[in-house]
């Protein structure tokens, strides 16, 4: 499964993530653990694409992300737990779409290692503007808060992200993605 991903996100301090969750009330959380993986010489991500491993309860998928001129290329994958459990102690990738685009943008695939984890206890909602999300992040001895929101017109979603912050007095603070704030502080 591939699909454009456009979204606008901000970090958020311990108090607006607190200020938010109200809004997710009837939500029920859902704990997922990414594992990152490249090379020990970060060849993903100087080709620009991030490659993990995203577990849940009862399952698993692998997303390749790669940039495109508004957002970027999703190709997921879905695993079961014992495949995910089984890549991340000898890091084989499956057979699949992933598995071709890596290897066309020369990657060695006998390198490939998981670099660590980073834990997010995700409350997510359909909203009229996109599809919501609040998460709270835990990597290293870190723990950080986001907002995201996921749309399908680049324009419209970036006019009405700012406007859903505006309403709730948050001020936009520049969020890299998950991958590269993990990345910062290996």
């Amino acid at each position: 499964m591939n699909h454009l991903e456009i979204e606008y996100k901000t970090l958020l301090t311990k108090n607006e993530y607190q200020q938010l969750l109200p809004l997710f009330s009837k939500i029920k959380a859902t704990k997922q653990i990414n594992y990152y993986i490249d090379t020990a010489d970060f060849s993903i991500r100087d080709a620009k694409m991030a490659l993990r491993i995203r577990t849940f309860e009862t399952r698993a998928e692998l997303t390749l992300k790669i940039p495109q001129q508004v957002g970027n290329m999703e190709y997921n994958q879905f695993l079961t737990l014992k495949e995910s459990h089984t890549f991340i102690n000898i890091c084989v990738l499956p057979e699949g779409k992933i598995r071709t685009l890596l290897t066309q943008a020369a990657i060695n695939l006998e390198k490939l290692k998981v670099l660590g984890s980073l834990t997010t206890i995700r409350y997510e909602k359909e909203t009229t503007i996109g599809l919501m999300a609040l998460d709270e992040n835990h990597y290293f001895d870190k723990t950080d808060y986001e907002l995201e929101l996921e749309v399908t017109d680049a324009e419209i979603g970036k006019e009405q992200f700012n406007y859903f912050l505006q309403a709730h007095h948050i001020h936009y603070k520049y969020a890299k993605p998950k991958v590269a704030r993990f990345a910062q502080n290996l």
